[in-house]
């Protein structure tokens, strides 16, 4: 039984609501959970007191008997004492985010154009 402490759904169309629970792995993102620990709400700005609520006795709790949190549930952590833990290290993944093929030659022929004008410009 492997768990995790991730995001579940809620909320209307174009307005978002997320609970943060302790789930399955196996089980659907909006099914069957363990137990609720928190809340999100992403439509609140990023100061309000009330956009992430955490019950980090709870978090405790369940990640010292093997609940592993999710990349997003990780950076809810940053702001809590939960993030002195050693789980708390975020993933990274550079490659998938750098431009494909195509867009990498169009950037260099952009370049070269660039710097053709600014010779011309010299001239």
């Amino acid at each position: 039984m492997a768990l995790k402490i991730r995001l579940a759904r809620g909320g209307s169309k174009k307005r978002p609501f997320y609970r943060i629970v302790v789930a399955e792995a196996t089980c659907p993102r909006d099914g069957r959970f363990v137990e609720r620990v928190g809340s999100y709400n992403p439509i609140l700005a990023s100061d309000h007191a009330d956009r992430i609520v955490l019950n980090t006795e709870r978090v405790k709790y369940w990640m010292s008997v093997g609940a592993q949190p999710t990349d997003r549930v990780i950076k809810f952590f940053k702001g809590t004492e939960l993030a002195t833990s050693k789980v708390a290290t975020l993933k990274s993944n550079p490659k998938q985010a750098a431009p494909r093929k195509k867009a990498q030659e169009r950037l260099k022929a952009e370049q070269a154009k660039a710097e053709a004008l600014a010779q011309a410009a010299e001239a």
